[in-house]
């Protein structure tokens, strides 16, 4: 019996760009939890005693901006090593031999497959043989699991791979490859990496992408660890997600169509908070909060979101541990505004004529020209990412002229509760 270790895409010192957007991210925290994850893969290895730990690729996050990244992993190399673990990585496309110009010599417990092709490292005592090629080019596009060698009669064989296979959504197609031809192989396992949600592809014989160890945004949300992996008689008889991140991403939804008050949103909101805050087992949390449903009070909402806002950021820091990234307010009114206004009537027009305005970023700096110059000097992460400023998307452009309706619905209510 043996037991090890699959882990991938760690991204040690991941920049994480853009935080400072926000003056009350746990910024220092944040951008320490790769290592501590990291830390926390190391420590389960020793304490474990694993056999062996492989790492799917994209240990780095590019070129390091000094050596203190890769002095800090060669330290854990050789805590593995000091522990009798051996280490077995390929180079993913963040990590790419073309993009890491620095190199530091590594624990002899380490090693690193070929770039140039495919190779196999045998550990004999175990009777296990790991097949392996790591990446020469970030943009690898071959399909460089077609090469590597069949299985050797015997021995327990793992495919230790980086690749996107037919392709997966918010990934780059890396290494494209059939779940046919890593089946071909006739390996027992196949060790996956560049996909950051855990995934069992296949059961027969084993595919499996661990996830990342440490989620960096709100994209990577959930519980983020490494895969355990025991084999008896040459078969796998247990496998097993193990948590290792520091810091856990949280998009809550939180339907409030059955409050009637502020004080029941305010409570809704908080029991939703409190349970993920028992789910995310004493780590610190990075929570998106988006409000949704139809609500009388949802004018109310639209009206006050600042105050509401710093009303749940107060919440969240009396519960500790958590930090809210964005609260979005996505509730409707109970009837249209165009069933409140009628069907003649200056309302009814004004509202209509929004949903004519074209409202697409080219159009929208031909009509405001001062746009562009305001738009030339926000940083790059407010212009991409998950929220770009000027988004042409359809849904977004639809969000838009809905909130400029609210908006002109609001300043003519006040204006006529002032008359």
């Amino acid at each position: 019996m043996f037991r090890f270790l699959h882990a991938a895409d760690i991204h040690l010192d991941s920049p994480l760009s853009g935080l400072e957007a926000y003056d009350d991210a746990p910024v220092d925290e944040i951008r320490g939890a790769s290592r501590r994850a990291f830390d926390n893969l190391i420590d389960l290895a020793i304490d474990e005693e694993v056999d062996f730990l492989l790492l799917a690729g994209d240990l780095y996050d590019g070129d390091w901006k000094d050596y203190n990244t890769g002095l800090f992993f060669v330290d854990r190399m050789a805590r593995l090593n000091r522990a009798d673990i051996p280490v077995f990585i390929v180079a993913g496309n963040h990590d790419a031999a073309s993009r890491i110009t620095h190199s530091l010599r590594l624990p002899d417990n380490v090693r690193s497959f070929s770039t140039a092709q495919s190779e196999t490292f045998l550990l004999d005592p175990l009777g296990v043989a790991i097949h392996g090629q790591g990446y020469k080019s970030r943009a690898l596009t071959d399909d460089i699991a077609s090469s590597y060698p069949q299985h050797l009669p015997h021995y327990f064989n793992i495919g230790l791979l980086h690749t996107a296979l037919t392709g997966k959504k918010g990934h780059e197609p890396y290494a494209p490859c059939s779940i046919d031809t890593l089946n071909s192989k006739g390996y027992d396992y196949w060790a996956l990496g560049h996909i950051h949600k855990r995934e069992e592809v296949s059961r027969n014989p084993f595919i499996l992408f661990p996830g990342n160890i440490q989620g960096r945004h709100i994209r990577e949300t959930g519980a983020k660890g490494a895969t355990m992996v025991t084999v008896e008689g040459g078969e796998i008889t247990d496998l097993n997600h193990m948590p290792l991140d520091v810091l856990r991403w949280s998009h809550c939804l939180v339907d409030i169509s059955n409050c009637e008050t502020g004080e029941a949103v305010y409570d809704k909101v908080r029991q939703i908070l409190e349970k993920e805050q028992d789910l995310a087992d004493e780590r610190t949390l990075a929570v998106r909060l988006e409000l949704s449903g139809a609500t009388p009070l949802h004018s109310e909402l639209f009206a006050h979101s600042g105050h509401w806002s710093e009303e749940f950021r107060g919440l969240a820091t009396s519960l500790g541990d958590m930090w809210l990234e964005k609260i979005i307010f996505k509730t409707s009114r109970l009837f249209s505004l165009e069933e409140m206004a009628g069907d003649e009537n200056p309302l009814t027009g004004l509202l209509h004529r929004v949903d004519d305005l074209d409202l697409a970023p080219d159009v929208l700096l031909d009509l405001v020209p001062e746009i562009a110059a305001f738009k030339a000097k926000l940083p790059a992460e407010i212009l991409g990412g998950d929220d770009p400023f000027l988004d042409d998307n359809t849904a977004t452009l639809k969000e838009l002229r809905d909130e400029v309706k609210e908006l002109l619905v609001n300043i003519l209510s006040s204006q006529g509760n002032q008359t």
